[in-house]
This record gives structure tokens, C-alpha cells and sequence, in this order.
């Protein structure tokens, strides 16, 4: 087998040669035994080898190298191997694969991704007919459905081609098959769930019913080209999602009309199929408010516990210093460059291999000598302060130059100044390298040593300096090459004490702060003493060090014991053993060396490198110096090496593993072939007892053993104790796991700087359990977690930074990392570029796993790994992984050696700037200590609560605004505007017969003239006697031309402006009904077109009054494409009007008629008709003129949209009323020009001004820069006395506090900014008015919140939400919060619905068939306690009363009240009411490049749909946070993440989320997504 190597690969076909290359680069990795390549090769090679019996090869038999091809890629692939040996065993892996036997092929949904955010490597590639089975068992779809279920495949339906109103079968998604008739949804395997009636099931049960729920609505044509677009994405939805309910209101997504169960619904189903699996903990139900209400997991009864007895401290050997060393480092290197100045000290191997560089101990000590004196004699100049003895200097130089780095170490020590190794720092990769500049801050460096060619290579500014890099000071580079000679008569300072710090060197404490451990004189040299002691070292003996030689091992044996001992050491630099990784063993060979330091990995890797073992002779060696020996998986690298270099004179006695800390240095080593010492031991525990800090022996053969060798003995002189890990240092048993404490006189002595966790560490002192303290000894905790055997053998078996505590079991990243390797990584991932570690979610630490997946590994193939890994940790750990990420090659932060930076790995994830290419979060089956459930009462009656409320004496929860008295009789214009005018249209003409030149109305463009002081120009202004003669002209059309009758429904479709307000009041004049409705967007007419259609069907318009624009619009080629122009009613064009008067102004015979009709849209995508009488459009003009302080004299501004609620209220009726000015402005006219709002309330000198969300929005953001400039132009907001916004919802008090912060410095005040509300039932129940309180704004805590409780906080508390008061209650408004179940009246401490009794509510729903039942449940409700009589109108929306300190005009306390959110949206889970704004704001706020948010429910899963801002490859790193926001702050887990880009979420006119249009849009695959996520 051995003899077909030989064979000249270049001869061979070329197939056969990559089929060769590829199978070394596979043994190179370690994904193959060397059993399993001679093998494989030998097949490959059989037809290619004479079987003649002299085996005479029929190829030419030379040994040769291997190709440069061949070398090239192995030398690449070599770069990518990291510590991948410490965790490979052949038990775990077949323990793994005897635990993935057990489970079933996982059935979850794929991730969808968009085909742009495919990495290279991941496009699907085409399934070959000769696949393993086990290949095709893992996809859930055959090969037909799997192609349909890639997102971005051809068959996808974008949504924007195909009409709502189609037949299924017309939609592109269901033709073009290529003659596949089947119909879509039986393409794909749903269990339980295979038929579309099915899932209208699931629908029809997870909407949860209400007694009282908001009638339906149509979604909006955006006005803006932002929210045209925002609706454009996915049409059809957009339009399927107006609903009419069985009353005959308009319902969109027919529950028996699904017409896309497309993948989203099938994997949605497939998610809920994986979740049906229970719980380990099933969870009991009942409802807990407190703080501990997260469950704490519960102590597992069966769980090992230790039983041994306390163990005392244990003492090493007594250290017994030999006779003839040197009395300190300095003077050792004085004698060795005196005595034996010729004596070779340190070799370096350059890129060949070749010792070419060499420096002599005589050498060494005139560098030093040198360096010292420069250091302290020729520093210092131009001003600046030299460096002095104690102070500390950077040691910056370069892994591949050990030569400079051991003369600047020892220069230091000559000069008294404390040397800091540091790593050389990149500008390009900045992994931890911040810390390192911020240690050098704290330790105050101002000068660092350098090379000549490290000096040459750093980043330079145009001067030539070397630039400042992040985070660190600004350092003078000394470059030692440069130095000159010192002075011959020149001697070093005397040493002040040997308890001064000799050095210190940096190491990283697990949440990745970088600190210092200081090492004193006295430490430094007794730790050399230790180690010459323990490892036998003599003079002039040769090692070999592959090590960093900057800090820990490599420091202390390299550079420390070498000089100490006078040895001569060989260093093999790092990249040069990723190119030759057998060159430490060949220097061992040459220099017959008889000590070597080396870590698993150079063993590993020396395995590999079999080209180069024929030569290798290990005669010479008696120490084998293992660094991470402690590392519980290097263990199978020192056995492997063992067995295959035994023959090559290798001794079982000489492979030494050693433990060592950062900051208790050196803890314990195997001592070298010495027989009274050299006693090994080897542990087989179990895993399980390991989880529980328990040492129990397992049997040799378990599956889930964990197998330890020791780490020696303890160091002499020292003393070994074993403490709890948590807590107070209590001594543990001796069958207990725990931290490794040591006391030495070598140790560490603090982190400098940092006296707090410095005690906590260097000085501890031991406790029994009764909390007695062991003697007088301090004691340093190393941060590894073992134990001691028998005759004091230290085993560790992880270390602190690696635990990861989950629900009480500990668990090692070491561990997890070789069960993630046992699960055939060598397609998928790389193996040596793995992180594993926890985060803290809701109060326990979650599991993280992040690898660098292969280039070539499909999105298919990847996922179906990470699946099969989920189980395998699953089953050997019983632990489950919360989040298993994979990273494109070569993402991973790496460290200056080329391994993984762990605390900047996990930063970046916490972060979001790790940019996966694959996610797969379980939090389904990790979070186990969710809150208990709240569980509902339904035998509690009302009756019961109020009389409950009586005992306890809680204010009940009602408020009301001030009477409707005679004090508007004391005004002659009131008088005359009084009971003899009940109609609009009398007052209007009243007006213009009393002031015809009245000016009420003036519009505005967004054109500003002049330079300053900068002037709105009006565009229209309207005296009363203008609109009353053109309302006259409007209403002679509607009767001639219109040819319509009393009571006829007319559609009014304008832009915003004084010609709807005509029509308006035309149509009055005549009897007609008008109906208000936003005209169609040109530039989104597609989708806004059939949204006005329905409008004017549903409310039986008979004609439409319109002006020559919209008219055209209507006509246009583009609108005739979507809908026929014979469908719509008469279009009469006001433009173009008749010069002629009427007879008579139409009077209706009762002020109960109808007046108009008030269509809107609710968030839920309800489209909502109701009728408003002659008498409630009057009394609400009323309360609004009582309440503002309204008066001909007075102008107003108006910037909000004008066509339903509170907003049409104001731009076409209250002026008429009140005969104040309007200034009217189109939101439309803020998005030309943010400045034409503020500029008019300035220029106009504007007291009280309105307007919408969206505008305010639109004045922030356009606006946030350049306040200053608006001052320089003379803008002033001093006049506002009232900046209200007008609003359907909980106030967004960010937005207010951010707009009033912007513009104070234009004189706005924080108390004139407020808000109002109106709903459906009641246009207008709350609004700030002149005299009117401030407005009033608590925090309450959302916990209580979710239960329908109100408990007020104080600001900043945990929980806490900042709720703000909406307006002032209108005169005439009575309000009650009631149970929406019970109708129970609340106290004031507890939400309910908000019931509104005033003389302006809205008469009812217009609806096509009429229901009497829904109009009594909604206009005509009576509390079931309290007050019984009163008749309420039921808002929908959810809120509460507090009485507040404030005094109200009247004189009384004021009642606020608070609208928290509409009750059809809230979100029921675990038996809570949950709010989407509040999960909302908290998942914008965890990432800055989510621009936007909603969330829905869909089958009792969380849907988070997010806008990201930013690159497609970001779009992973929001599923991890997005999910852990929302279990921090809301106890929910997500179900799906669905990313999409910036304004694919529907808003409506007034800014509001139109979340359900979101979902139909989502389950019709209409959203284009850049990726979806499902949580398993």
C-alpha cells in the first residue's frame, strides 16, 4: 500500500488527479482518517499498480513532490485549519451518530431568502438521480415543490401582475406550469392541514372574537409618493384585504375564498407541526405579577450530588532551589553573555525553514545594554518627558521576529522599566485591538519599542507618522534597530525592590475587556526557579518553541527560562507552520533538542505532514511540553502522537501536558521521566455528572463520556485548593467540580489598575462551608474548572470563560464545539472555525453557535445540517442551542495567531454586524422560564368586580368634559348662530349675507416668495359670499345635469382644497348626501383605483362631483386598463358650472337626517361608513368652538387631510361655524417643501394650528438640520399657543417630544404641543383646547398593562411606558372605561374599553343590508353596572382615566384620559393582551438600520415584519435580535422574522400601520421578502 505513493501523480488522467488532490486536502483538514485515505487511494490507484508478484508498478517509480497545484491548494486550505484537533474524537463522533439514528429527519420549513442575498456557493444546485437516499429524505418537498418553495425561483408571483378581483387560476402563480394542472396548494406536503378550507379554519379560530369589534375599512391612497409605494408593492393584498363583515360591510380575505395557501401558509403549517412536540416543563396555568415571575427551572430531583468530604488545600513538593543559578534574570544574562558570549540563545526558522537567523548570548547582552541606555538617556527631547525607570513601555514587534522582541524584553528589565508585550496593530483588522489600546491608556504608555521592518509596515499619515489607531493614545515609536551604543562607563539603575512589577502582560476576561496582570520582580524570578525546577532544565540545553512568544507559555519557558538556564532556543514562526507544519520536528531532529513546546494543534498538524516523518527523530527529546494539555480534547492528539512516533524514539514519559492561567501563571505540569513523579493518570467521566459539577466515573464504552488526562502534579512550593465557582470561595467536595485557586509565590499579583475585581481574584481566601476561613493565605483563582485526583493529580475539564451555565447545568463551549464536529462537518463548515458561546436572554444564558460555512455548501445542504446538529447536541448534552448561525468563509473575527476572537465574534452578534449567511434560532424549545400563562375567569361577573372596587373604595373610571351651558348666549354672534340655525347651510348663508367679504378660507402651495423676511403666498382665498354662490352653482349641476334627487349619495372626489369644500356645501344645498374620498394617485394608480371604486359602490354614490384633473385621471388609458369607465356613476366635472342661483336652499325636515357620510379606514383594514346627522355635525362644531376658543376674528392652520374624522371636521365645517380664518394646507405641499407650515403659522401669526402625524414627521426629519437657518430667516413659533395633533390613536409621544425639542429654539413651547382622538363612533371626543390644562403624561408598567391593569411607575423604572394624555374631553362628552366582555364598569385602575356618551356621536354604520344588532351593540350600549340608564356609543379603542393635580376651568380636578390602542388589533398570547405598538418600538429600537416595524399574529405564532435600511447581507442579523428584544421586554417568542426593504409596510392617510393588508400580503407571498425566518 505504502509503495503506490511513489507512483509520478503528473502521468495519471486528469480526473484521477484532482480526485487525488481533493483527498489530501480532505486529510490535510482532518476530515478523514489516515485509515480512510490509504484506502480511498489505493482504490483510486488500483488500475494504475502491476499485481504481478515483484509488484512492479506500471507507472515510473520516482518519489516526487506533489504538484504545485496540488501544493498551492493544500498551502491554502492550511490557512483555514485552526485549533480543529483539540475536539476530534472518534467516541463523540460515534455517539452522535448512534443519537441522529434515534430521531426522525427533521420537518421544519426552510428560510426564505431572496435570490440577491444568496451567497456565492449557495445557489441551489440541480438534484442528481444518483444522491444518497439519506439526502432525499432530508428535504420535505419532492424535486417539483422544491423548486417552487426557492424563493426567487421563476414561478413566484411578484403580486403586482395579477388583479385581487381575478380567478385563482388566472394568477401567474398557478398558470405557466408547463401543462401542470394541479392546482397550486397540492404541491406541497402539509400534515393535518391539505386544503384551503383548512386553513380558513385556522383563521377563522385564532381571530379573536370580541364583544365588540371595529366595523370594516379600506386601506388609503397614499397622497405622498412614500406611502403610494409603500402600498404598490404588493397590489393585490392590498386591494383582497378590505373586508365586509356578514352586515354587509366589506370583508376582503373571504374565509372560504383563500386563494394563496402558497409556501408562507405551508411552512408556517410545517412550523407549527414541529412545535406541537411538548415541553420538558408542561407550564401550569395561573397568572403572576411580581418580579420572580419568570420560572426558575426546577432542581432536577435525579441530579447527581457530590459526596465526598470538604477537601483541604493540598501543597506541592517542597521547591528546593539548585545550588548555582543566578540570582535574578539580569544577572543570568550578565553571566551567560560574559562566560559564554559565543553560546547560540535564539535561532529563528525564516519563510524556507532555514535557521538563518541567530543571536548569541554575547549578542544579546550589548542589545540590551543598549537598548537600556537609549531608553533612559536619549529619550526625552524637544520638551517632551523621557522614559524613567517604573515606567511602563509597549512592546510592539511582530510574531516572526523573536529576536527583537527578547532584546526589548530584557533592555527593560536592565532599564528598571516595565515592559507590556502587546500584539502589532492593523487598521484592517481591528479584532480586540481597541481593548489592547485601552489597556495601554490605563497603564499610561507613551512610548512603544519597535522593529525597523514592523516600523516600515504600520500605517502612516502623508507626514510619515504613524497614524493613531483606534482606541489607542498616542505612542512614541522607538524603533531599537536605530539605537546607538551606550556609553562604556554607563550601568544600569539599581533595582528599588524585587516587589515592583517586572512586567505585565495582557489577557482578555470573558466579556472581552482586555486587562493587565501584574507580575513583580519577585514573582517573575521565582516563577523561573519553579519552572526550571519542575521541567529539569540545564544549561546549554536546545528547545524547541512554537509558541507566541509574547505572553504565556511561550513567554515563560521561551524567553524567561531559556535565559535564565542559559538553552538555546529554536522558534518556529507561526506562518511558517502553516506552510511546513513538520519544521518543529525536523529542528528537534537537527539540533537534537532535547525539551519542545508545543500546543495539540502543532501535534495535530504534524500528523498530517507524513511526507516529512521519515526523517524525524524524537531520540533526543525527554520533554514534550503540551501548552493546552489542559484542554479535555487534547488528549486524542497526544495519544495519536504517541502511536505514531513511538517507533521514531519517542517516550511515553515525555509527553508533558502543563495547565496554565493568565493570571496564577504556571498551574501545574507533568513532571518529565522523573519516577517518583512521573505517575499519570487518565479519567473516563461521565458528562452528565460533569453538567452538575459532580466527578462520576462512566464505563469506557458510554456514548457520553468524557474521557481526561491530568496536567500533572502541583508546582513545588505552591498550594492547590478547589472552590465553587459561584459565590463565596467555598470549599468544595473532593467528587466535586469547581475553580482551581493556587498559591504561589510566582502568581500574579493584580489587573492593573483595577483594585475591585483584582481582590475578588488575587486575594482570595478560602471558606469552609460553615463560612469559617481556611488560615491566613491568599489564594489566586485561575479560571480553570477541574478537580484533584488521587495523589494530587490536577484534571481540568474546561474553563470559566467557556462555562456556559443553562437552567442550572453547566456546559463547556470545548464540549459543544466536538459534538458540532461529529456532524459530518467536512461538507458543510470549516472545521477549526467554530464560536460557541452564550448570551443572557430573559435571566438565563442561551446557547450560540456560529461556524464558517463552505462555499460550496448549498442553502439546502446547510440547513439540514444545522437541523441534524440542533438534535446531536440535543441528545448528548440535553441542553437545546438557541441559535445556530453560519458565516460566509473568513468572516469570523480572528485573532493575531489566526484563531477566533470570541468576545468580538460575540459582540458583532450582539451587535448585528455579523452578517450570517444562514440563521436557525430555536426559542421554542430553549426558553422554558417564560411567565405562567394568565388564566381567565369566567365565573367572575361584573357585579362581583364592582362591588369588590366599593369595598376596596376605587374611584370608578369616568370623566367628562364641561356642560353645555348658556354661557354662549352672552355672545350676539353666538346668539344669532343659536337654536333658529341648526343647519350648516344656514349659518353659511347667514354669513354671507352678514359678512360677505369675510374671508374663511385661504389655501396654500409650497412656493415661498422673497428672500427675507420668507412670505407664503396664498394660492386661492374664499370670502363666505364666494362659496356660498359657488356651493349655489354646484347644486344647480347636481339638479340639472346630475339630475339627482333629496337624499341621493354624491362621491366628492378632490385634492385637497377649497373646491371639496364647495361641492361639500353644494351638495347640502340640494338635499344630496356627500361622501368625501381621497382621488386615486397618478403615480400608484394600479392599486389606489379600485380602493375609490369600492368606496363609491359601497356607498351607493349616484354620482361623482369632481374637478377636470381627476376627471381626466378617472378616463385616462391607465385607469380604463383596471377598471371599464361605463362602471363608474355620472362624473360631473365642477370646473366647468352653470351661472345660476337655486330657487331655494333644501332645509331637512329634522336635524336626526343624515348630513354626510364619513368613510375611514381602521388599522385592521376595515372600511367603515358611518352616518353623521344635520344635528351632531352641528353640536360637534359646537364643542370645538367652546373648546379652541374659536371666533371670526381668530385664524387657524390646518396641514392634515381632509377626507374623514376630525380632519374633515375642521377643513370644511368648523369655520363655517365659527367663522374663524382656515389656512388650509396640503400634506402633500409639506412633502415639496418641509419649511411651508412652520413659515405660514409664522408669517400669519397662527395661535392654534392642526396637523397629522405624518406631517410632523415629515417637518422632523426634513427640518432636524436646519432650525438655525429657519431663525436666521425670521421664523417664529412664539405666537402658537395650540400645535394639536389629529389622530386616531395612542399619542406617539416620541415624535411630539422630539418635534418640540427640534423647533423650541424657534420659540415653540412643550406645553402647546398636544394631541386628539376621535374614533368611528364619535369623529371628535377629545381635543387640546386655549384654556385647557397642560397635557398630562404617565408611566405605567407594561407588565401589568398586558393583564388589563394600570399601575402608574416612576420615570425610568424597568417596564416602564410613557403614556400621554389625548386632549381634553369636548364640552358635552361623558366617557366611561368599561370591560369589553363583561360591560362591567372599571375602576380608574384598570384598562377597559372607552364608552363615549355626547350629542355629536355619529348615528351608525351605513351599511348595504342594514343590522340593527351590530348598531345597538356599538351606538347603543348600556353598562351592565355603575350607571345603567345612560346610553354609550362603544369606541373600540382601549384606554383609562386618571384623575390628575391639574385644575380645570371649572374649578374641579381634572380627568385625563389615556387611549392605549385600538382593541381589533391587540394581540392575545399566553392569555395577555399585548399591544403592536409596544413590540413595535421595542424592535425598532435594537437595531439602527430597522427603519420601520409590524408585527400580526398568524395561527398563535409572532410575525415581525421589519424594514431594513440598509444592505441585503445585513438582513440575517436582525433575526437574532428581533427575537431577543421581544423576550426581554414582552415574555413573547417570535414564530417568523420577515425582513423586507423600506416601505413595503402599508400605512393609511393618517400615518397609521395597515397591519392586516400586511399579513394578507405576507400569506399570499406577495411581499417580496428579502428573508424570512422561521423559529423553530
Amino acid at each position: 500500500m505504502m509503495a503506490d505513493k511513489t507512483i509520478d501523480t503528473s502521468l495519471l488522467p486528469e480526473d484521477v488527479r484532482l480526485k487525488l488532490e481533493e483527498l489530501e486536502i480532505e486529510l490535510a483538514e482532518g476530515d478523514i482518517t489516515q485509515k480512510g485515505y490509504e484506502k480511498k487511494r489505493t482504490r483510486l490507484l488500483a488500475n494504475y499498480v502491476s499485481h504481478s508478484p515483484a509488484g512492479k508498478l506500471l507507472a515510473i517509480l520516482q518519489p516526487s513532490a506533489p504538484s504545485p497545484q496540488t501544493a498551492a491548494q493544500r498551502k491554502a486550505h492550511r490557512r483555514l485549519t485552526r485549533e480543529d484537533n483539540r475536539y476530534h474524537s472518534e467516541i463523540r463522533t460515534e455517539a452522535v451518530m448512534q443519537a441522529l439514528a434515534l430521531h426522525k429527519k427533521p420537518v421544519v420549513p426552510l428560510p426564505s431568502k431572496r435570490t440577491s442575498v444568496q451567497y456565492p456557493g449557495q445557489q441551489q444546485r440541480p438534484r442528481e438521480r444518483h444522491e444518497s437516499s439519506s439526502d432525499d429524505d432530508d428535504s420535505i418537498f419532492g424535486d417539483d415543490q422544491h423548486r417552487d418553495f426557492q424563493r426567487g425561483g421563476r414561478y413566484r408571483d411578484s403580486g403586482a401582475s395579477s388583479s385581487s378581483f381575478s380567478d385563482a387560476s388566472a394568477s401567474p402563480h398557478h398558470g405557466g406550469r408547463g401543462g401542470d394542472s394541479r392546482p397550486h396548494s397540492a404541491a406541497y406536503a402539509i400534515p393535518g392541514n391539505t386544503s384551503r378550507q383548512a386553513l380558513a379554519d385556522v383563521l377563522q379560530s385564532t381571530r379573536h372574537s370580541q364583544p365588540i369589534s371595529q366595523p370594516p375599512d379600506v386601506t388609503n391612497n397614499a397622497k405622498s409618493t412614500r406611502q403610494a409605494d409603500r402600498v404598490g408593492h404588493y397590489a393585490p393584498a392590498h386591494i383582497s384585504s378590505v373586508r365586509m363583515n356578514n352586515s354587509g360591510n366589506i370583508s376582503g380575505l373571504q374565509d372560504d375564498e383563500i386563494r394563496h395557501q402558497g409556501k408562507v401558509s405551508a411552512k408556517i403549517q410545517q412550523l407549527l407541526n414541529t412545535l406541537k412536540r411538548p415541553k420538558r416543563k408542561p407550564l401550569t396555568e395561573f397568572f403572576v405579577e411580581e418580579d420572580d415571575a419568570l420560572e426558575t427551572p426546577a432542581p432536577d430531583p435525579n441530579a447527581p450530588k457530590p459526596e465526598g468530604s470538604t477537601m483541604s488545600p493540598f501543597p506541592g513538593e517542597p521547591l528546593v532551589i539548585p545550588t548555582g543559578l543566578p540570582r535574578n534574570l539580569e544577572s543570568a544574562l550578565q553571566r551567560y553573555g560574559s562566560s559564554s558570549y559565543k553560546a547560540n540563545a535564539v535561532t529563528v526558522l525564516d519563510q524556507n525553514g532555514k535557521p538563518s537567523l541567530t543571536l548569541t548570548y554575547g549578542k544579546l547582552l550589548a542589545r540590551t545594554q543598549k537598548i537600556a541606555y537609549n531608553m533612559l538617556q536619549k529619550t526625552g527631547h524637544k520638551g517632551e518627558g523621557g522614559i524613567k525607570p517604573n515606567d511602563r513601555v509597549a512592546l510592539v514587534y511582530p510574531n516572526n521576529d523573536p529576536i527583537s522582541f527578547i532584546s526589548g524584553f530584557y533592555g527593560c528589565l536592565q532599564a528598571g522599566v516595565i515592559p507590556v508585550p502587546v500584539e502589532v496593530p492593523s487598521s484592517r483588522r481591528d479584532a480586540g485591538g481597541q481593548g489592547i489600546g485601552f489597556l495601554l491608556g490605563s497603564l499610561n504608555v507613551k512610548y512603544a519599542l519597535t522593529s525597523e521592518a514592523c516600523h516600515k509596515s504600520l500605517s502612516k499619515t502623508a507626514s510619515g507618522e504613524v497614524v493613531q489607531f483606534k482606541g489607542w493614545p498616542k505612542l512614541n515609536w522607538l524603533v531599537t534597530d536605530n539605537f546607538h551604543k551606550s556609553s562604556k562607563d554607563w550601568q544600569p539603575p539599581p533595582k528599588q525592590s524585587e516587589d515592583i512589577p517586572a512586567y505585565v502582560e495582557y489577557t482578555q476576561s470573558k466579556d472581552g475587556s482586555t486587562v493587565g496582570v501584574t507580575v513583580t520582580r519577585k514573582a517573575m524570578l521565582c516563577h523561573a526557579q519553579t519552572l526550571t525546577l519542575a521541567s529539569n532544565y540545564t544549561e546549554g540545553e536546545v528547545m524547541v518553541c512554537v509558541l507566541d512568544f509574547k505572553r504565556d507559555v511561550g513567554l515563560w519557558h521561551g524567553i524567561l527560562c531559556s535565559v535564565f538556564n542559559g538553552m538555546h532556543v529554536i522558534f518556529i514562526p507561526y506562518s511558517l507552520m502553516k506552510v511546513d507544519p513538520a519544521s518543529w520536528m525536523k529542528m528537534i531532529t537537527k539540533y537534537k533538542a532535547s525539551v519542545a513546546i508545543v500546543k495539540s494543534r502543532d501535534m495535530h498538524w504534524g500528523l498530517l505532514a507524513q511526507k516529512d516523518h521519515k526523517d524525524i527523530s524524537f531520540a533526543s527529546l525527554r520533554l514534550l511540553l503540551v501548552a493546552d494539555g489542559a484542554n479535555p480534547w487534547s488528549l486524542t492528539s497526544c495519544d495519536a502522537f504517541l502511536n505514531l512516533f513511538q517507533s521514531k524514539g519517542l517516550k511515553p514519559e515525555a509527553i508533558c501536558p502543563c495547565a496554565s492561567s493568565s493570571e496564577a501563571l504556571t498551574v501545574s505540569i507533568r513532571r518529565p521521566g522523573r519516577s517518583s513523579a512521573s505517575a499519570t493518570g487518565r479519567g473516563i467521566l461521565s458528562m452528565q455528572g460533569l453538567s452538575h459539577g459532580v466527578v462520576r466515573v462512566d464505563t469506557e464504552n458510554s456514548l457520553t463520556s468524557l474521557t481526561l488526562q491530568d496536567c500533572g502534579q502541583v508546582m513545588p512550593g505552591a498550594m492547590m485548593i478547589v472552590v465553587k465557582t459561584e459565590g463565596p470561595s467555598i470549599l468544595c467536595q473532593t467528587d466535586e467540580v469547581g475553580e482551581l485557586c493556587l498559591c504561589a509565590d510566582y502568581t500574579g499579583v493584580s489587573y492593573w489598575g483595577l483594585q475591585g475585581i483584582s481582590s475578588t481574584t488575587f486575594q482570595v481566601q478560602p471558606q469552609h462551608p460553615d463560612g469559617t476561613i481556611i488560615g491566613d493565605k491568599q489564594y489566586v483563582r485561575t479560571g480553570l474548572l477541574g478537580f484533584l485526583g488521587p495523589g494530587g493529580l490536577v484534571f481540568v475539564c474546561g474553563s470559566k470563560e467557556g462555562l456556559m451555565t443553562v437552567s442550572g447545568r453547566r456546559h463547556n463551549t470545548d464540549d459543544i464545539i466536538a459534538t458540532v464536529l461529529a456532524v459530518e462537518p467536512m461538507k458543510f463548515i470549516y472545521r477549526g472555525r467554530i464560536a460557541v458561546f452564550s448570551v443572557s436572554v430573559l435571566k438565563d444564558e442561551r446557547i450560540i453557535i456560529i461556524a464558517e460555512q463552505r462555499p460550496d455548501c448549498t442553502e439546502e445542504e446547510s440547513f439540514q445540517w444545522m437541523s441534524r446538529v440542533l438534535q446531536a447536541v440535543d441528545s448528548i448534552h440535553q441542553v437545546g442551542v438557541y441559535c445556530l448561525a453560519l458565516v460566509p468563509p473568513n468572516y469570523l473575527p480572528k485573532t493575531p495567531l489566526g484563531g477566533i476572537h470570541l468576545p468580538e465574534t460575540k459582540k458583532k452578534f450582539l451587535e448585528g454586524s455579523l452578517h450570517p449567511a444562514n440563521v436557525l434560532m430555536c426559542p421554542h424549545t430553549c426558553v422554558t422560564n417564560l411567565p405562567k400563562p394568565r388564566e381567565h375567569r369566567p365565573d367572575v361577573t361584573p357585579s362581583a368586580v364592582h362591588v369588590g372596587n366599593i369595598v376596596q373604595g376605587a374611584r370608578m373610571a369616568q370623566a367628562q368634559g364641561r356642560e353645555l351651558g348658556s354661557s354662549e348666549e352672552e355672545s350676539d354672534t353666538a346668539r344669532k348662530v343659536g337654536p333658529q340655525h341648526m343647519f350648516l347651510t344656514e349659518i353659511l348663508r347667514w354669513r354671507s349675507q352678514t359678512t360677505p367679504d369675510h374671508i374663511v378660507f385661504t389655501l396654500l402651495n409650497s412656493k415661498i416668495q422673497g428672500k427675507w423676511p420668507y412670505q407664503v403666498q396664498p394660492q386661492i382665498q374664499m370670502s363666505c359670499s364666494q362659496l356660498h354662490k359657488r356651493a349655489e352653482r354646484i347644486g344647480c349641476m347636481l339638479m340639472e345635469k346630475g339630475r339627482l334627487n333629496t337624499g341621493d349619495h354624491v362621491a366628492l372626489i378632490y385634492p385637497p382644497g377649497v373646491d371639496l369644500i364647495a361641492a361639500f356645501y353644494g351638495c347640502l344645498y340640494v338635499g344630496c348626501v356627500p361622501v368625501t374620498i381621497r382621488p386615486p394617485h397618478p403615480q400608484n394608480i394600479a392599486t389606489t383605483l379600485p380602493t375609490v371604486k369600492m368606496i363609491v359602490e359601497v356607498s351607493k354614490s349616484s354620482a361623482i362631483l369632481t374637478n377636470s384633473i381627476v376627471h381626466k385621471l378617472l378616463k385616462s388609458k391607465e385607469a380604463t386598463q383596471i377598471l371599464e369607465s361605463k362602471s363608474w356613476p355620472t362624473i360631473l366635472d365642477t370646473d366647468d358650472l352653470p351661472k345660476k342661483k337655486l330657487a331655494a336652499i333644501y332645509r331637512a325636515p329634522t336635524p336626526e337626517m343624515i348630513c354626510y357620510l364619513d368613510f375611514s379606514v381602521s388599522t385592521t383594514g376595515m372600511l367603515a361608513g358611518v352616518k353623521m346627522s344635520h344635528a351632531s355635525t352641528t353640536a360637534l362644531c359646537r364643542s370645538i368652538k367652546l373648546q379652541c376658543e374659536l371666533y371670526p376674528s381668530r385664524e387657524v392652520t390646518l396641514c392634515l387631510d381632509p377626507y374623514c374624522g376630525l380632519g374633515f371636521v375642521l377643513w370644511c365645517l368648523a369655520s363655517i361655524y365659527s367663522g374663524h380664518h382656515s389656512i388650509l394646507i396640503a400634506p402633500s405641499e409639506v412633502e415639496t417643501n418641509p419649511a411651508v407650515w412652520l413659515t405660514a403659522v409664522s408669517n400669519y401669526k397662527v395661535r392654534d394650528t392642526f396637523c397629522s402625524y405624518g406631517v410632523m414627521e415629515l417637518c422632523t426629519r426634513g427640518l432636524g438640520t436646519s432650525t438655525a437657518t429657519l431663525k436666521q430667516r425670521g421664523i417664529n413659533l412664539a405666537c402658537v399657543r395650540t400645535c394639536c395633533v389629529i389622530a386616531e390613536e395612542r399619542p406617539r409621544i416620541q415624535l411630539t417630544t422630539s418635534f418640540t425639542k427640534l423647533f423650541a429654539n424657534l420659540g415653540l413651547t412643550p406645553r402647546s404641543v398636544s394631541t386628539s382622538f376621535g374614533c368611528r363612533v364619535n369623529l371628535g371626543m377629545a381635543l387640546q383646547g386655549a384654556s385647557c390644562p397642560d397635557p398630562t403624561t404617565v408611566y405605567v408598567d407594561k407588565r401589568a398593562m398586558r393583564n388589563d391593569r394600570v399601575t402608574l411607575v416612576e420615570k425610568g423604572s424597568p417596564h416602564s411606558l410613557c403614556i400621554m394624555e389625548s386632549g381634553k374631553l369636548l364640552p358635552g362628552v361623558k366617557v366611561v372605561i368599561a370591560n369589553p366582555d363583561t360591560k362591567g364598569q372599571c375602576a380608574d385602575s384598570h384598562l377597559g374599553e372607552i364608552w363615549v356618551n355626547s350629542p355629536h356621536n355619529a348615528s351608525g354604520y351605513f351599511m348595504i343590508y342594514g343590522d340593527d344588532s351590530l348598531h345597538a351593540e356599538h351606538f347603543d350600549s348600556h353598562l351592565a353596572t355603575g350607571d345603567l340608564s345612560t346610553r354609550y356609543a362603544r369606541t373600540g379603542f382601549l384606554g383609562f382615566v386618571r384623575r390628575t393635580e391639574l385644575t380645570q376651568s371649572d374649578g374641579g380636578r381634572h380627568d385625563a384620559i389615556f387611549v392605549v390602542g385600538a382593541l381589533d388589533e391587540t394581540i392575545m398570547l399566553r392569555g395577555m393582551r399585548y399591544h403592536p405598538i409596544d413590540i413595535e418600538m421595542s424592535v425598532v429600537r435594537c437595531h439602527r438600520k430597522i427603519c420601520e416595524c409590524a408585527v400580526f399574529t398568524w395561527t398563535n405564532l409572532l410575525v415581525v415584519v421589519v424594514e431594513l435600511e440598509g444592505s441585503e447581507n445585513e438582513a440575517l442579523d436582525l433575526v437574532p435580535l428581533v427575537t431577543n428584544v421581544t423576550l426581554e421586554e414582552h415574555y413573547l417568542i417570535v414564530g417568523v422574522v420577515v425582513v423586507v426593504d423600506p416601505g413595503v409596510i402599508p400605512i393609511n392617510s393618517r400615518g397609521e400601520k395597515q397591519r392586516m393588508h400586511l399579513r394578507d400580503g405576507f400569506l399570499a407571498d406577495q411581499l417580496d421578502p428579502i428573508y424570512v425566518a422561521y423559529n423553530m
